[in-house]
């Protein structure tokens, strides 16, 4: 069964950015991976990030966490460039959650441990900390793997304890990297419900979400972004890019069908 949103953010709804990249320029060695990139992720919005292996979908992610400068232009949060900022004043300020494509847990340690450790950095109440641990772990359905080492679980338990880590800071912008990346079709169903859930309970959390797949991307964003050659070559909801012109001649081609 497909996921089916209740709701997709309208263009005529007053639209609040909460995430800019203004002009965003970066290259690696000869190479250019951004050229002048600008888009905004606005307040509410689940917004995609579509394109071909290595056009820059996981270096914009680092970008907005910090983790790489980019060479020219400006990232803004709720209109505060913090281009210049930390990786750790940054997500604390604007409180980001990231979730990596690879690892994001201590291996070694349980799911129960891996909160925990997190928690105690984020949260100095000890009764408010162990609440919204129990809370996630009831919320994910991981009652019962939650004593087991994170590094035998199940590929979408783990997905699910990475999200929970990044919740755990009631983050504003939640950051999603190829979270469907190596899982089975209805783990894939299973992460698109949580998505669309986490809007539905969360009206001002903005998520950015990136992924090869570009139906399961369509199925949950409100809108997305086409990446290619280091530009945006589209953007808009799911049905504006299927009608768009460019973005089915250089992505998706003739024979793409969404719903």
């Amino acid at each position: 069964m497909a996921v089916i949103k209740k709701f997709r953010i309208k263009s005529f709804k007053k639209q609040k950015p909460i995430v800019s990249l203004k002009k965003i320029s970066l290259s690696f060695g000869k190479r250019q991976i951004l050229d002048n990139i600008n888009f905004d992720a606005n307040q509410g919005q689940i917004l995609g990030l579509l394109g071909p292996n290595g056009v820059g979908k996981s270096t914009i992610f680092n970008l907005i966490t910090g983790l790489i400068k980019p060479a020219y232009g400006s990232i803004l949060f709720n209109g505060i460039n913090a281009t210049n900022y930390p990786i750790y004043e940054r997500t604390t300020k604007f409180k980001i959650g990231f979730c990596p494509q690879y690892g994001g847990f201590f291996s070694d340690l349980t799911l129960y441990e891996n909160l925990k450790c997190v928690g105690e950095v984020l949260i100095k109440d000890d009764r408010i900390r162990n609440e919204k641990i129990n809370k996630l772990i009831s919320k994910f359905e991981l009652d019962s793997v939650r004593d087991i080492k994170t590094k035998l679980l199940s590929g979408g338990q783990r997905k699910k304890c990475v999200i929970a880590l990044a919740l755990l800071g009631d983050p504003q912008i939640l950051l999603l990297d190829e979270p469907y990346s190596a899982l089975d079709l209805l783990t894939i169903k299973m992460l698109q419900e949580i998505i669309v859930n986490l809007q539905t309970e969360n009206p001002k959390i903005s998520i950015i979400i990136c992924d090869h797949a570009a139906r399961d991307i369509l199925a949950v964003a409100d809108s997305s972004i086409i990446l290619s050659n280091g530009k945006v070559i589209a953007q808009g909801t799911p049905s504006q890019l299927m009608n768009n012109v460019t973005a089915r001649s250089q992505y998706f081609g003739d024979s793409f069908k969404f719903n």
